[in-house]
């Protein structure tokens, strides 16, 4: 998480799942979830059993900078070097200078459970305090 005393802007968010893309990773992490041997707090913030939550691209739209998410197996050779440190799922920030630092760790994806309007609040906070 960023410093009170960082000066760097932060261009985009990138959210990483706890999980694979494509039709067998999403498949695996469905049924994984189901049995209850595979979890992704951030899945649940984004996502309903069925589809992305309407909430969560109305909050996109909201933020003034841009956050993908993506699938563990989707993401750069930076983010891997970074989320290897963090674990999944991870809030990413993208700095002006290039940088890379951590918003939101699994603890606090978790402590959101499932709120795209916590999801929000916990986002916007470092930003405000900085």
């Amino acid at each position: 998480m960023p410093s009170k005393g960082d000066t760097m802007a932060i261009i985009r968010y990138t959210g990483i799942y706890n999980a694979d893309g494509g039709v067998w990773g999403e498949t695996r992490y469905v049924i994984g979830h189901m049995l209850g041997t595979a979890a992704c707090s951030l899945c649940d913030i984004t996502h309903s059993p069925v589809r992305r939550k309407p909430e969560w691209d109305a909050m996109v739209r909201r933020l003034g900078v841009p956050l993908d998410v993506r699938h563990r197996n989707e993401i750069t050779r930076a983010e891997i070097k970074h989320v290897v440190r963090t674990g999944l799922p991870v809030v990413i920030a993208h700095h002006d200078d290039g940088s890379i630092s951590t918003v939101l760790h699994s603890t606090e994806l978790d402590a959101v459970g499932g709120s795209v309007s916590e999801f929000e609040s916990a986002l916007v906070r470092p930003s405000l305090a900085a």
